[in-house]
């Protein structure tokens, strides 16, 4: 069954609207030319109304996207952003949960 994963990092009202550090991992995991197994779609962007930077995926199953983060996404965030993480902020949100139903348009 396919899941969604959501993280969403709180942006400051008046701040700067910088994907920096979002682009930075983006360009290291070149997903678009070496894609993870089991992506279905990704998204990132702001939502001004939650006040927040959301990134949503859609994997195939969990465990794929779990391999995904733990052995591409991090060590390109700690190539970033530094081993111990300080230099990021932690998502204020971060879940997966089951998808009733996917359309492919």
């Amino acid at each position: 069954m396919a899941v969604a994963y959501i993280q969403e990092f709180p942006v400051d009202p008046g701040g700067d609207r910088s994907t920096a550090n979002y682009d930075a991992v983006a360009q290291r995991l070149r997903a678009d030319t070496d894609p993870p197994e089991g992506l279905i779609t990704h998204t990132a962007g702001f939502d001004e109304d939650a006040g927040v930077f959301r990134i949503f995926d859609v994997w195939q199953t969990r465990d794929q996207g779990q391999v995904f983060i733990d052995e591409r996404i991090m060590p390109a965030v700690r190539e970033v952003i530094g081993d111990d993480l300080s230099g990021g902020a932690p998502p204020s949100r971060e879940t997966w949960y089951e998808l009733h139903e996917v359309i492919d348009a």
